[in-house]
């Protein structure tokens, strides 16, 4: 049975009204006039007794959209990103669909569905794109999905993103925005992830900028010297 079906029918199954019996009878006593009366019964003991309602369970959005037929966050996700790469679609409805995507994402479960879902492609080409601001909001979802996430920051190194984010960072002729969103990806996929720092290193030194050696993705503060060093370039505002 569909995982979603068997919690819906559980669900069911505890929010069910409990039955009620009868308990015992009073006792009904008949008036000269014709009228009738019930008494409650006088021992305690034959009073119903009553048992504490089962706990119940709340349906979670999963199962509220296998009940109502609505869309997942997975199918969410592959819309906008449908939007986003369809090119008869307005720039404005692209940044619409650019930011519910990154709102999706911030859910680590989201994020890590990015490769299960083929997403890591598409949105890494994206950080070509020929309008600033497309490319500006993929550097964003970038560093949206790698940060504090292992299995994401594997997937950037291993996607070829780190020398591509270190490419846009370090552009003259990038638009600012594009160059602090790029910046703050690459903070967010070297930080505690010791091979996108070697490569982002290795990146920088090969493109003529500055030579960091070898930078412990551990040690925040000399993270925060290469980071430093890129915003520097950009008049130093933050992402």
């Amino acid at each position: 049975m569909d995982r979603n079906l068997n919690n819906l029918l559980k669900w069911g199954i505890e929010n069910s009204a409990p039955s009620t019996g009868a308990g015992t009878t009073g006792v009904t006593a008949h008036s000269s006039d014709g009228t009738t009366a019930t008494a409650a019964p006088s021992d305690p003991a034959a009073a119903p007794i009553s048992s504490p309602a089962p706990e119940r369970s709340n349906l979670n959005p999963e199962l509220l959209s296998a009940l109502f037929g609505g869309p997942s966050e997975a199918d969410l996700m592959r819309a906008a990103m449908e939007v986003l790469t369809d090119p008869a679609t307005t720039l404005d409805n692209k940044l619409i669909a650019f930011d519910n995507f990154e709102q999706l994402i911030e859910s680590l479960d989201n994020a890590n569905n990015l490769e299960p879902l083929a997403l890591w492609t598409p949105l890494l080409s994206l950080l070509a794109h020929e309008e600033s601001e497309l490319r500006r909001m993929a550097a964003w979802c970038v560093g949206t999905a790698v940060q504090n996430n292992v299995r994401s920051q594997e997937r950037l190194l291993a996607m070829g993103g780190v020398p591509t984010l270190v490419g846009l960072a370090t552009s003259d002729g990038e638009d600012q925005a594009v160059r602090r969103k790029a910046i703050y990806a690459l903070s967010s996929a070297v930080r505690n992830y010791q091979p996108a720092m070697d490569e982002a290193a290795a990146a920088l030194k090969k493109g003529g900028h500055h030579d960091h050696g070898e930078v412990d993705a551990a040690d925040m503060d000399a993270v925060d010297s290469v980071i430093g060093r890129l915003k520097e370039r950009v008049g130093g505002a933050k992402a």
